[in-house]
């Protein structure tokens, strides 16, 4: 299924779930779709009960994600992990290979000659994005947004595109993260782990949702080219 179908699978009883609300549990490591060979997401009907019962304690108890996403990684590994507060246990649903490596890929760091073999960049570029803030190292090993990252800047490049015109983008991410912050603020200073969970959910959805906006300014633009 692609996510359209999924879509249509949970909107009866999930009126209000979305295609963000759906990538925004994957990056948060709930629901590990596999990809076809030309890259697109493929669900299975595993998948959509994985989301049904994420959706369901998420709406009836009011549980963070954390929380969730714990109870499900116990049930992977094949354990039986106590019922989750006012709910059942999900049914078990071990991971394949491809969720496994998906897993492994995004919470391992690299070394800078890891970054530079996964993305195809040279030396000298890599320093230019580190020179203009575009990556940072964390003691000399760069996480998964790096390689996303780099990856694009070596695409850009055989369009003429170099480390300092992406400047922009830096300071566009910094604005829009103040603006993120100065939202979820009073949750950020609360004490309890359910709050600071919510506040991140909430982050992640509004950062979504902004690059919505985004994408289609961009697009909108591009649309008058031929006009």
């Amino acid at each position: 299924m692609n996510i359209g179908e999924v879509l249509s699978e949970l909107k009866d009883e999930f009126p209000r779930v979305t295609a963000s609300k759906i990538r925004f549990l994957e990056d948060k490591g709930l629901i590990i779709p596999q990809r076809t060979s030309a890259g697109y997401r493929k669900y299975t009907a595993s998948d959509v009960s994985r989301l049904r019962f994420i959706l369901s304690v998420q709406r009836d108890q009011y549980l963070p994600l954390k929380v969730i996403k714990d109870h499900l990684d116990a049930v992977d590994r094949g354990e039986a992990p106590e019922a989750l507060p006012g709910g059942a246990p999900a049914a078990p649903q071990l991971v394949n290979n491809d969720m496994a490596e998906a897993v492994e890929n995004k919470a391992r760091l690299v070394s800078l000659a890891e970054l530079q073999g996964l993305s195809g960049a040279s030396e000298e570029l890599v320093d230019e994005l580190l020179k203009f803030g575009l990556i940072e190292a964390q003691s000399g090993l760069f996480d998964a947004n790096c390689i996303k990252v780099t990856k694009s800047a070596v695409q850009l490049a055989n369009h003429g595109v170099e480390p300092r015109h992406l400047r922009q983008f830096r300071t566009a991410a910094d604005r829009e993260f103040s603006l993120i912050e100065s939202i979820i603020g009073n949750d950020l200073k609360k004490p309890e782990v359910s709050a600071r969970a919510r506040a991140a959910e909430e982050a992640q959805e509004i950062s979504r949702q902004c690059l919505e906006i985004h994408e289609a300014l961009v697009q909108r633009a591009i649309s008058q080219l031929d006009r």
